[in-house]
Parts: C-alpha cells; sequence; structure tokens
C-alpha cells in the first residue's frame, strides 16, 4: 500500500500546485501519466476535472511569465527564464500563498490556507452575493410593513385612549354582567384576530404572541391605570375564555 502524497509542500513544480488547486490530488499518479508536459496540457481529455487543471496551471504559469509569482529551481527561488521549461521549475509554497490571496481572494484551496482562514474569509460567489442582496431587499419590506401596522395599532389606540379619557366617570355605578361579557368578548375577538391570520395564511398582525401584545402596551402606557403585565394577561385570558365559552 503506497502513502497518500503530502496534502501541502515547502514547494511545488506547477503541475503539482495545479492538480491540488483544482482538488484533484488523488488523481495525480493518473494525471501525470496521461501528459507528456506538464506545463502545454492536451485541450480536451476524458477525465473529470480536466479543464479546471487546465485552467489553473495556465494561471499559475501566467503569472510565473508576467513575474507576478517567484520561481525558482529545487525550492531555490530564482530569475532564470531557462527553467521555464524545466521539470525541476518549483514554486514556494508562501510565494504561491501570497499570489493567490492577491490575485485571487475568493479563492481558498485547502494545500495553502488553514481551516480558520478559510473559515474567516468564506467564499462568497457572485449568485451567492446577488441572492443576499434580494434576501436583503426583501427583509426591509416586510419590516417597514410590520412597520406601519404597528404605527396603525397605535394611532388605533391613542384614539380609543382619547375616548375613554373623555367619558365621564360613574364610581358609582357597578357594570352589568351583559355589559362585562360583551366587553370581554370584544376584547377576545381583539386578541384572536390580532393573533390570527387570514385563509392565505397571511397574518393580520405583527404580534405573534399574547405576551407581545401586553409588552408592545406596557412600553407604550406605562403608568396608566391598568396597563401591567399581571393585569392585563389577567383581562386577557378571561375574555379569551369567555369568548370561547359563549362560543361553545
Amino acid at each position: 500500500m503506497h502513502d497518500s502524497p503530502p496534502v501541502s509542500k515547502v514547494y511545488y513544480r506547477p503541475i503539482e500546485a495545479a492538480i491540488r488547486w483544482a482538488g484533484l490530488l488523488k488523481h495525480k499518479k493518473n494525471i501525470l501519466r496521461l501528459i507528456s508536459s506538464p506545463r502545454l496540457l492536451p485541450t480536451t481529455l476524458d477525465f473529470p476535472g480536466w479543464t479546471e487543471l487546465r485552467l489553473c496551471t495556465e494561471r499559475i504559469y501566467d503569472a510565473i511569465f508576467n513575474g507576478e509569482l517567484p520561481y525558482g529551481c529545487n525550492g531555490i527561488t530564482q530569475n532564470d527564464k531557462a527553467l521555464w521549461d524545466s521539470p525541476d521549475l518549483t514554486i514556494r509554497h508562501v510565494d504561491l500563498k501570497r499570489w493567490m490571496r492577491d490575485q485571487y481572494p475568493e479563492q481558498r484551496p485547502a494545500f495553502l490556507f488553514s481551516r480558520r482562514e478559510r473559515i474567516a474569509h468564506p467564499i462568497i460567489t457572485l449568485e451567492t452575493g446577488q441572492a443576499m442582496l434580494v434576501e436583503r431587499q426583501a427583509l426591509k419590506a416586510e419590516l417597514e410593513h410590520y412597520r406601519r401596522q404597528l404605527q396603525t395599532l397605535q394611532d388605533q389606540h391613542h384614539v380609543l385612549s382619547k375616548q375613554i379619557e373623555a367619558t365621564p366617570a360613574c364610581n358609582q355605578c357597578s357594570i352589568t354582567d351583559r355589559a362585562e361579557s360583551t366587553y370581554h368578548h370584544i376584547i377576545g375577538g381583539m386578541l384572536d384576530l390580532m393573533l390570527g391570520q387570514s385563509p392565505a395564511g397571511t397574518p393580520y398582525s405583527s404580534f405573534r404572541t399574547q405576551e407581545a401584545i401586553v409588552s408592545a402596551l406596557v412600553a407604550h402606557h406605562a403608568g396608566v391605570m391598568g396597563i401591567t403585565e399581571r393585569t392585563l394577561n389577567g383581562k386577557f385570558a378571561l375574555a379569551r375564555r369567555t369568548l370561547r365559552n359563549s362560543a361553545s
């Protein structure tokens, strides 16, 4: 049983780096057996990932020819064009990593970058970026819709509060059982409506729970008599129970 080639090395021949970049390291022996020149690969070859391998190889040699990527012989950096066609032409790991970070920042092959580096700089393709932008716009529109709903509810509550303040107090008069049941039915019905959905599944309001309604009321009307979590939860629970009993 032969040992697998190391993923990372101190230096690489260009074809070795291209094979790793294309994610074909496990096919290295077959690839080297199929090619006659590590620099001039066949245009087509019936091998998985061949197009990607050719592109990676051409990019590396292009960087060498244009002075973007230092090269040398057997790991020793030299600037000798005679090495371009030599089987001993090599590029150092640190130089290849620096070049890829500058020229292909969206690329993070595992043989050059650690897992921590790949997580810190995730690859975001153009398609992914566009999808994220569309989702962001949709979330902004939804947020604005809920803000308008909340403003409408707050305006309605303000009008009702003014009406209640304008109603003369009658401390001597006790509310009848019929009137109390009526109020409970109205409150219970409003709660069910605010927490309910349309037949199409669209929420009637932005509130999802009774606790959310109570928190909003307390936040906007703290200090008003009766507007406390304990009182509201008690009254709301009684109202919804009364409404259910009446409908049964």
